[in-house]
């Protein structure tokens, strides 16, 4: 009996890459919050998680293969254009940099607990595989 890590791991990998992302995303804005003309960038993680759930089959990410001898491919492509979206600033600066340090803080805390969180789900389901391959 072979075990499917995409059924035993369910959504919680996805999640936790996406959170690695996003956290790169937001230090990014963070470390330019004195260039002038910088544009702050996020991703929706709830829109992004819709899409991965939508595309779910089977309890499965489904994806697309031409042909039957084609290997699947697994990973995480989150960072498409549709995914990055530029914020829009609460208020504009002279140098029209969007970047507000207390929100992108704010932001990468609430991101970093989501990643924690994650983090411990996907170690609780592996504590789990492994009580099961040991019959425990």
């Amino acid at each position: 009996m072979s075990i499917s890590f995409d059924k035993a791991l369910g959504i919680h990998e996805k999640a936790l890459g996406f959170r690695a992302q996003r956290a790169e995303v937001l230090a990014n804005n963070i470390a330019n919050a004195d260039t002038p003309n910088y544009k702050a960038r996020d991703m929706d993680f709830s829109s992004v998680l819709a899409a991965e759930t939508s595309k779910q089959q089977g309890g499965r990410f489904a994806m697309d293969r031409t042909n039957s001898r084609h290997i699947e491919a697994e990973g995480l492509a989150i960072a498409a254009d549709d995914t990055l979206k530029y914020r829009t600033p609460l208020q504009p600066s002279i140098d029209q940099n969007t970047v507000d340090a207390q929100i992108e803080q704010s932001n990468y805390t609430e991101n970093a607990i989501g990643f924690q969180a994650s983090f411990t789900l996907l170690n609780s389901k592996f504590k789990g595989l492994v009580s099961a391959l040991r019959g425990e």
